[in-house]
């Protein structure tokens, strides 16, 4: 597999496994003041982003759920974007992220901690 280019950006073409994929979506979601965890395992990766919020990867795309539900089918509906645009997918992502901030807010134990010991 190869490398992420040097932006972090990639073309239509290029080829990287689902945890490089992750991983250029974890430095965007950064540089939105988003903080993630990236996993992989069995050609898949997980971006941990917050409470209801993980992002899944093989690779080629990026896929969440929307918080919405197929009232015809009972089921989830998700979203997803191309792994070529990481960049895109983190302001995508971030608009989930804040309606799920406002949703389930830190507990104020953990803000207090946070503002005792913000590292």
């Amino acid at each position: 597999m190869s490398a992420l280019p040097p932006a972090g950006r990639l073309v239509l073409g290029d080829v990287c496994s689902a945890v490089e994929a992750a991983e250029s979506l974890k430095v965007e979601l950064g540089r939105c003041g988003i903080d993630a965890d990236v996993n992989g395992g069995y050609g898949l990766a997980v971006v941990s982003v917050w409470t209801g919020l993980t992002v899944w990867s093989d690779g080629l795309t990026f896929w969440w759920s929307t918080g919405r539900l197929d009232a015809r089918r009972g089921r989830v509906l998700y979203a997803w974007h191309a792994a070529t645009e990481p960049d895109r997918a983190a302001r995508r992502v971030a608009f989930r992220y804040t309606d799920l901030r406002r949703a389930y807010p830190l507990p104020a134990v953990m803000v207090e901690a946070h503002r005792a010991d913000p590292l």
